[in-house]
This record gives structure tokens, C-alpha cells and sequence, in this order.
């Protein structure tokens, strides 16, 4: 690695909370010194105003990402003995979440331009255990909703949807989340919108579906000490939501730096033969993560590495073939797409602070070892 060069990282948090760091600090004081540290006020500020963002109804905040999945999923009637269709193509959270209910998830194959799942072999996998529909909007690019839903209508499921890594993608001009009976969002450090700590949301268009929510993960109670059936303790915390409610205000703008930033990468790697990610015209995509595909990724990573430039793998092992969920029954060569893509792809340097230099000293990297 060149000596003058600095370490450009796959996300720039420190970079944010630099620009941010006032802003953070007096909500936080404000949080501090109301008392009101569980839920409360600020909680309820954030999402009334991520819902709005979203443009959904209601939004529920929650302890963190995987936590909001298997809400939603709960109270959209998903238990024991339902299958619930989604990818393997993701991180394992999704599987835990439909598995802490009981439910069998059941893993088909993804579309090689975009990597979400793939809606013909969605309609494919139903049967009559079939209760749900999890699609994921892998790297913030979304799925294809208008196929999903013709298949969860025609056969009577609920979509829930993984939005952990989409926030404000947009479908037809619409935020995800709201295109099944609810959608669920991670607010993890490095997410477009991230907390500094664990924190998640529900939304949703049905007012019931977000009441159980709200009795969900906070001990089952809709009014204090009356508790109307079982929950559990996965309430957000206020810090968490006064840190958000201030990064929320520059979401817009970060996602627009990422749209360019990508549009960067997109120049210098198409024209030389890299397969990238390939949204289709009608989505709006938000690159939680910039994803190129290689054929010799463990040279190129080593390359990337030697010049300080950071990447990561999302991700090397697909959920079919992870050992935790092997009582499922998949075997190697059962999800070819899926398979083939994991082993070639590598993340890029990928956030709002990424500047146009940094692209290109990383694009330099890539083309000059990397195989298309």
C-alpha cells in the first residue's frame, strides 16, 4: 500500500458521526435528562416520523432487526407447523426469525441480475403448509412485489417483508415495507440508517397487525400491568431513537450520495465486463452495499486488502448450506444461482462520505487483478 494513501473502509461511520456529532450529543443530553429512557416520547417521535418518511401508517420501534421480523411475522399469525418461502440468499437472521416461531422456512432460488429471490419459484414452492412470504431486499435493491403479491393473493398468504437493508428503496415509486402486511427494518451501526447500538421498526398499513406489535414486545400489555396476552421484552430504547430521529433528517441526501456513488462504480466496471448488480427500471435502490462479482475473489481480496482498501463478503455461505440449518435438508447444488453467486461476489467501499477519488482508487485495485 502506498505510504501517503489512507485506509478507505467499507463504511465511513466515523466520518458521519463527525458531522453529526453536535446534533447527536444534544439530543442525547435531552434523553438524558428527561428520565424517560424506555420508549417514551422520543420513541414515539422516531416513528411517527420514519413512518412518514416511508409513507406508511404506522411504524413500531423495537430492540433490533431480527426482533422486528419475527414480530411482524407473529403477529401476522405465522407459528408452529406454517412454512414461510423466502431466500437463502441473506443474512441468517431471517431464518431465525420464521424458526423462534416454529415455522419452517423454505428457501428458493434468486434472479442472477438483482439476487433477491426469485418470484416464479416462489409460486413454485407453496403448498398447503404455506403460510408467508418473506421476501428480502437484498443490498437495498427490492424485490419484485407486484409478482409476490399476485402469488401470496392468489393462494391466500401474508408477506412480510426483510427491509433490514432498504430503507427508502422504492417500488413503482412506493417505500418498501409497505406491500405486505407489514415490513421490518434493522437499524444496526453500519445500515443506511444506523443506530449506535441494536435497535429495529415495524411498519405496516393495518392497524391491528401494529396494536399486537406493540403488545408483542412489551410484555403483552396494551395498558399498564393489563396484560392481554404473552410478549416479551424487546421495547427501543430512547438513546437509540434520539440518535436516529437526528440521522433520519440527512437519510434523503445520504441515499442520493449513494445513488452517485454507485452510478461511479457502475462506469468503470460495466464497460470492462463485471457483473454488478442490475435493478430493473422500476425500482429505485438505495446500495446499502455496492456488490461485484468476480472469478478469482480470493486474489482480489488480497489485493484489496494490500491497499488498504476494505470489502466484505455478503455472503460466503448461503443459509441452505449453513450447518445450523442442516435438519432442512438441502444440499450442495440444490440452489444453483444462489451458490454460484456466493462464491463470487465481494462488497465495495460503499457509504454517503465515499468520495469520487476513493471510487477510483478502489476501481483501479479491482481491474487490475480481478477477473470479470
Amino acid at each position: 500500500m502506498n505510504a501517503v494513501s489512507p485506509r478507505i473502509p467499507i463504511v465511513d461511520i466515523e466520518a458521519q458521526h463527525r458531522q453529526l456529532r453536535s446534533e447527536i450529543l444534544e439530543a442525547l443530553r435531552d434523553v438524558f435528562d428527561s428520565r424517560a429512557y424506555i420508549q417514551g416520547p422520543r420513541v414515539r417521535a422516531f416513528e411517527t416520523a420514519f413512518a412518514s418518511e416511508h409513507g406508511v401508517a404506522h411504524a413500531v420501534g423495537c430492540s433490533n432487526g431480527t426482533t422486528a421480523l419475527s414480530l411482524a411475522l407473529e403477529a401476522a399469525g405465522v407459528g408452529p407447523g406454517d412454512e414461510v418461502v423466502t431466500t437463502p440468499y441473506t443474512f441468517i437472521a431471517t431464518a431465525e426469525a420464521i424458526l423462534h416461531l416454529g415455522a419452517t422456512p423454505v428457501f428458493v432460488d434468486i434472479e442472477p441480475d438483482t439476487c433477491n429471490i426469485d418470484p416464479r419459484l416462489v409460486r413454485l414452492a407453496v403448498t398447503p403448509r404455506t403460510r408467508a412470504i418473506v421476501p428480502v431486499h437484498l443490498y437495498g435493491t427490492p424485490c419484485a412485489m407486484d409478482a409476490l403479491r399476485e402469488v401470496a393473493d392468489e393462494n391466500d398468504l401474508v408477506i412480510v417483508e426483510d427491509c433490514a437493508q432498504a430503507h427508502l428503496a422504492k417500488f413503482e415509486g412506493r417505500a418498501v415495507g409497505a406491500f405486505g402486511r407489514a415490513g421490518s427494518f434493522s437499524f444496526y451501526p453500519g445500515k443506511n440508517l444506523g443506530a449506535c447500538g441494536d435497535a429495529g421498526m415495524v411498519v405496516s398499513e393495518d392497524e391491528d397487525t401494529i396494536s399486537r406489535v406493540r403488545k408483542l414486545l412489551d410484555h403483552g400489555q396494551g395498558t399498564k400491568y393489563l396484560h392481554d396476552i404473552v410478549g416479551y421484552n424487546r421495547r427501543m430504547d430512547a438513546m437509540q431513537a434520539a440518535i436516529l430521529g437526528v440521522k433520519l433528517r440527512h437519510l434523503e441526501k445520504w441515499t442520493s450520495r449513494r445513488r452517485e456513488n454507485a452510478a461511479s462504480y457502475d462506469a468503470r466496471l460495466k464497460p470492462a465486463g463485471f457483473q454488478v448488480i442490475e435493478p430493473p427500471d422500476n425500482v429505485e435502490p438505495v446500495y446499502h452495499l455496492y456488490v461485484v462479482q468476480v472469478d478469482n475473489r480470493e486474489e482480489t481480496t488480497r489485493a484489496l486488502a494490500s491497499n488498504g482498501i476494505g470489502f466484505g463478503i455478503h455472503y460466503p455461505i448461503p443459509l441452505h448450506l449453513q450447518p445450523s440449518l442442516s435438519e432442512l435438508g438441502y444440499k450442495a447444488g440444490s440452489l444453483p444461482v444462489t451458490e454460484a453467486t456466493a462464491g463470487r461476489v465481494i462488497s465495495l467501499p460503499m457509504c454517503a462520505e465515499l468520495s469520487r477519488d476513493r471510487i477510483e482508487r478502489v476501481c483501479d485495485v479491482l481491474t487490475g487483478v480481478a477477473r470479470p
